[in-house]
Parts: structure tokens; C-alpha cells; sequence
């Protein structure tokens, strides 16, 4: 590997696993398997320590967790909720073994099931327990005390009154109760939880807590954080301690010096650990003694007295009956497996994705192989390559669309199929669905389920004839009462004053998304003047390239867009953005934020940079303007210092914007 192919790689990596980090922490909403993520990290830790000029300050590498999400009081953590260092082979589990035993020959372990859940901090007074906690990011994490005294495992008082004491634990939502969940926001049009761990996190978050009181949290506790008016020796003791004051320790911990028993314990829990009422994601193992563990110390990210062992994906063979092709809005073929049923991770699946032509051949796969499937990070099912071959050749996805029979094309370094057809049905389906959600039209009432009825009845061909629906129209479908019919003509009308950056989101332009839609309105004002930019024009945005200019220019030219466009005029939706920028006095400034602030959120602070026309950026560069530093400054403090960019604090901020 070249430098240049170094840096390259270790750029998309971080920026690829910050983002991970985001949809799993902050928005509960996680796109990849934990087992995926960890594969990820381990090369970029590998390529960071054969390239360490090219190690970036925004790497997670640097960094404990995840940021603690908006909407509960911010807790400082005295005493830092470190995560674990992960492993993942037997190999590795001797080597730390043989590592402790060469200073401590005296040494011994105490081995958990890792239970997959959300960890937690839960504090006593005097024996009555007054805050409870979220990780974060290890330093500072959210107040859910009231949600928490929803688990009724957790004691409000201990047996014996301690001054203080801090118990670290992980809340996690039993399997049965997560299977009834999901089932009732499945009958309820509601989109279900990914995973039990995800169910939990979502649960704790909760503003309501008698909502989170019917989720039926659990929590097993497994540390000891800080203890007042009682001396502890060892791990196992604490553990011990907590069983006899009433809480729910960490299941089937035990003691050992042994490293077959270690690996014995390991293997047995892994043999189980779909037949547990509970999620486990590895084993923990770690040293006994408190005082052996102040002499190892730790890392700047984890223990050195400690491992996680992290269970490999399950695999399973089974027979692939038939390939279905799915048609995405941008035309995108998707080729999916369809499979004799199997159970992995205590579910059943049939179907997973096989992305694209490129993988089918590199894995050889056809119809009636017999083939290894495995549903990684216990989250989405994946083809891992073909067990058994009982099909000659390999499948190929069709030359013409299967929704409406367009020859499909392949463009010059994609690795995806299209249909060019903008008329295909499939791809209608999709760009209205896209169009009339959240992120960007946010119709209410206007789900897929109902979309595919409005297309299905003929009612509407494209998301300009959504603004040609009448109450009428919808009170002659079996699905639709007056108020419901009502509710959703209202919610289409009202969709016609969004923000014209919303409608630039809905038309589902390949590359851009809502920021860039923002940074396109802010540049050109008007929906025309989008349409009348040049591709060189566009491009001149900080924050736009060449690619993404010429997605929306190719867009903008043809025929099926401007016609879409010139029918969203006639039926008046709004086409003129209405900046959000107060005055100019950060124009052409970047500002990057770090650390806790005192009062404002991140999110309240990056809207006032943009009220008054700045940007924000998420590292540290020589045209970084402005660090804004909070406490827990961290890696991107020492760059800015390094680097000259001027340092200030909330106060100082706040000045500037009176």
C-alpha cells in the first residue's frame, strides 16, 4: 500500500465509522453490525499505527464513545465509564492472560457474559438512591434517574447506608418483551426497534417515563464506580457485596487462575448465548485484585486489567431458491437473496441483501447453491460466500428492468446497475416514499403503505399529482375515513410552505442530502436560480465538489425534473429559501466545536454560527477560525493549540453574537 492509498484509507474510514458512531449513539439508530464496526476499527488502528503522520484528530481511535444526545441534563462522571479493550480470537485472551500472570503469578480472574445493553451509573446517598445515568461519551453522560427507578431490579434504598456509592450496571430490554414490542408497533404502523440493546437505549431516552415503565427494562450490575465507608480487596468481592445489598448482579460470574477454565467458560457461553432470556455480545474477563489493577493502570482508552471477548457472527448453511430484484427511487438494481429458512441469532430469516453484480461474481454465487449466511452483529443478514456449489456458473442480474423493461446501465466506476427509465413504476414508488418523508416533505399520514394504495388506485403517477388529491379521491378507498382523509389533504397542503431546501431534499438528487440542499439555498436563494447555476458555480460552495455539482446539473436538465419542477410552481409550493442568517459577522468563518459547554447544546451553538452566517466543521484544520472549547476539550484542543487557531470559551462566544 502506497502512502497516498494509506491516507486514503484511513480518511474514508474515520469519516465512515464517525458516522456509525452517530446513527448508533446519538440517533439510536444503528446502520451496521457492532461485528462490521469492530473489523472496521481493528484496520483503522492497524493502518494508524504503520501511518501515524496520517492519524486524524476526529479518529475514533482518540476517543472513549459516542456524544450524549440532546433533551437531558448533561452528568460529569467523576469517575470515567471506560469501555473495554475487544478481542477477538482465544489467541488473543492467553496473551493477556500470559501478559498479567508475568507480573502477577498470583493472579486471578473473574469471568462475565457481557450482557448487550446500555450502561449505566447509578448513585446512592446515604443509602437511597439519587441520580442515575448514561454512559456517553465515558466523561459525560444524561440524567434518566426517573426512568431508571422505572426498573424495578434497581433498589431505591440499599440494605446497608453507605455514604456514597456509585454502581455501574447495564439496563437491557429482555427478548421476549422486545419480540412483544415489536409486534405492537408493527400493528401499529410504527417502525420497530433494530435489537433489544437499541430498544433499551430508546427506552431510557424517553421523556415520558411511565412509557418507559411498559417497556420492562431489566439491568444487571457489574462494577463497583466509587464506594464511601466500606474497603473492598477485590472484583469478586464487590460483586458479592452488591448480591447481598439487593441488586441484580451480573449473571454466572465466577473466579478463576486458570486459563482453560477461562476458555471452557467462554465456550459454554457461546454455545448458549441464543437460549438466554438476554442479549450477550462476548465474555469479560477480568483481574481479581483491586490493588494489581492500580499498578497495571490503563491506556488513555481502555483498562489494561481487562478484555472483552467478542462472540464471531453465527453462520449457517442453506439453500438460496431464488434471487428477487428490488428497484431503488435513483434506479439502483439491488439483488437479494431469497433462502430456505434459517435461525440465526434467535430469530428466522430468509432474505438478505446481495448489493450488487461485483459481489455475486467474487463469491460465485447462483440459484441453488448452497450457501453461508450469517446475521452479523446479531443485526442484518449477509451472504458470507457460497458453502456448496450445485449451480453452474454464476447469476447475473438482468440486462432490462423487470418493473418496466428499460435496458439497464452501468456507469464508468459504479459498481451498481441502473434503470435509466425516470418513468419506471418501481422507481415512482420509491421517490414518493423518499419525498413525502421526514427528513425532507415530512407529509404526515403519507407512508409507504399508503403510497403504494394512491399508486395502485391510480390516483397518483408521480409526487407532483400528490397536489392534485382531493378528500374525495381518498373517501373511495376502503382505507381512508373522513378524518383520516382530511388529516392527510391537510398535511399535503401545508407541505407546500416548507422550506425550499426540503423540496430541493425531496426530489432525491443522487449525493445530495439535506445540508447540502441547505448550502445550495443559501448560495442561490431561489429554486430558479438553482436551475440557472452552472456546474462550475455550484461546485465554488464550500462543502460541494465536482460530483455533487454535476448530480444536481444532470437532475436539473432533464425533461421528467423540469417538468416536475414547472407543476410544483403552477400548484404553489414555496420556491424561495428564507435564510435563517440574522447578519453576515461570521461570513467565511469555520468554527469546530469541542467539549461540554456550560449552557448551550452543540446543535443550539452550530444554529447560531449559521444564524449569523458561519459554518461549522467537525476537525480541527489550518482554516479552522474558531475553536469553541468546552470542558473534556480533548485531542482537537492540543491540534487548534498547535495549529494557531484562536481558542474561546461560551462566554466569549456569546460576546461575539450581541
Amino acid at each position: 500500500m502506497t502512502d497516498e492509498q494509506a491516507k486514503s484509507r484511513i480518511d474514508k474510514l474515520v469519516e465512515d465509522l464517525n458516522s456509525y458512531s452517530y446513527q448508533y449513539y446519538v440517533l439510536d439508530n444503528p446502520s451496521i453490525s457492532d461485528y462490521d464496526y469492530d473489523m472496521m476499527n481493528n484496520e483503522l488502528k492497524e493502518l494508524e499505527e504503520k501511518y501515524p503522520e496520517y492519524l486524524r484528530a476526529d479518529s475514533p481511535t482518540q476517543r472513549v464513545g459516542g456524544e450524549a444526545a440532546n433533551g437531558f441534563e448533561k452528568v460529569t462522571h467523576t469517575v470515567q465509564m471506560a469501555s473495554l479493550q475487544d478481542v477477538f480470537d482465544l489467541g488473543q485472551v492467553e496473551s493477556f492472560y500470559n501478559r498479567i500472570k508475568g507480573e502477577f503469578s498470583d493472579a486471578e480472574f473473574v469471568v462475565e457474559p457481557k450482557i448487550d445493553g446500555l450502561s449505566v451509573s447509578l448513585e446512592y446517598v446515604n443509602g437511597v438512591f439519587t441520580r442515575g445515568s448514561t454512559r456517553g461519551d465515558g466523561f459525560v453522560g444524561e440524567d434518566v434517574t426517573q426512568n431508571l427507578k422505572t426498573i424495578f431490579s434497581i433498589p431505591l434504598a440499599m440494605k446497608t447506608p453507605l455514604p456514597y456509592l456509585e454502581v455501574r450496571g447495564e439496563a437491557y430490554m429482555p427478548r421476549a418483551v422486545f419480540e412483544a414490542l415489536s409486534k405492537e408497533q408493527i400493528e401499529n404502523d410504527e417502525q420497530p426497534f433494530k435489537n433489544p440493546r437499541n430498544a433499551a437505549a430508546g427506552s431510557l431516552r424517553q421523556k415520558d417515563s411511565k412509557i418507559t415503565a411498559k417497556r420492562k427494562l431489566d439491568i444487571f450490575c457489574f462494577n463497583i464506580q466509587q464506594c464511601e465507608g466500606r474497603e473492598f480487596s477485590s472484583h469478586y468481592e464487590t460483586l458479592e457485596f452488591l448480591k447481598e445489598q439487593g441488586f441484580k448482579t451480573i449473571p454466572e460470574y465466577f473466579k478463576t487462575d486458570k486459563i482453560d477454565e477461562i476458555n471452557n467458560k467462554i465456550k459454554e457461553l457461546g454455545e448458549k448465548r441464543f437460549s438466554l432470556s438476554y442479549d450477550i455480545d462476548g465474555v469479560v474477563i477480568k483481574t481479581d485484585s483491586l490493588a494489581q489493577r492500580e499498578q497495571l493502570g490503563a491506556t488513555a482508552k481502555t483498562p489494561k486489567w481487562a478484555v472483552a471477548y467478542k462472540f464471531p457472527p453465527e453462520e449457517k448453511s442453506t439453500k438460496l431458491l431464488e434471487i428477487e430484484i428490488n428497484i431503488g427511487r435513483t434506479g439502483v438494481i439491488t439483488p437479494v437473496a431469497i433462502f430456505e429458512p434459517i435461525t440465526l441469532a434467535g430469530t428466522t430469516v430468509s432474505r438478505a441483501t446481495l448489493h450488487n453484480q461485483d459481489l455475486i461474481d467474487e463469491r460465485n454465487i447462483n440459484i441453488g447453491d448452497i450457501i453461508t449466511v450469517r446475521k452479523a452483529g446479531d443485526i442484518i443478514p449477509e451472504v458470507v460466500g457460497v458453502f456448496k456449489k450445485q449451480s453452474e456458473g454464476t447469476y447475473k442480474l438482468p440486462g432490462v428492468c423487470p418493473a418496466c423493461g428499460a435496458k439497464t446501465i452501468r456507469s464508468e466506476g459504479e459498481s451498481a446497475l441502473r434503470c435509466p427509465n425516470v418513468d419506471c413504476p418501481a422507481q415512482i414508488y420509491r421517490s414518493i416514499v423518499h419525498f413525502a418523508s421526514k427528513p425532507t416533505m415530512n407529509i404526515d399520514g403519507l407512508g409507504p403503505a399508503i403510497v403504494e394504495i394512491l399508486i395502485s388506485n391510480g390516483l397518483i403517477h408521480s409526487v407532483a399529482d400528490l397536489y392534485l388529491l382531493t378528500k374525495e379521491d381518498l373517501l373511495g378507498l376502503d382505507n381512508f375515513k373522513d378524518k383520516s382523509a382530511s388529516n392527510l389533504i391537510n398535511a399535503i397542503e401545508n407541505s407546500k410552505t416548507n422550506s425550499l431546501d426540503r423540496l430541493i431534499t425531496g426530489l432525491g438528487i443522487r449525493n445530495i442530502g439535506t445540508s447540502t440542499a441547505k448550502l445550495l439555498c443559501e448560495r442561490f436563494k431561489t429554486l430558479d436560480g438553482i436551475i440557472a447555476a452552472s456546474a462550475q458555480e455550484i461546485a465554488e460552495i464550500d462543502g460541494i465538489g465536482e460530483i455533487m455539482a454535476q448530480s444536481v446539473i444532470d437532475t436539473l436538465k432533464e425533461p421528467h425534473t423540469r417538468e416536475l419542477l414547472d407543476r410544483f410552481k403552477e400548484y404553489g409550493l414555496n420556491t424561495v429559501y428564507e435564510s435563517q442568517v440574522q447578519d453576515d459577522r461570521f461570513s467565511g468563518k469555520t468554527f469546530v466545536l469541542t467539549g461540554t459547554l456550560p449552557t448551550l447544546k452543540r446543535k443550539e451553538a452550530e444554529a447560531i454560527i449559521e444564524k449569523f452566517g458561519g459554518k461549522s466543521s467537525s476537525s480541527v484544520s489550518k482554516n479552522t477560525d474558531y475553536l469553541l472549547a468546552g470542558e473534556q476539550a480533548g485531542s482537537k484542543l492540543t491540534k487548534a493549540q498547535a495549529l494557531g487557531v484562536t481558542i474561546i470559551d461560551e462566554e466569549t462566544f456569546l460576546k461575539m453574537t450581541e
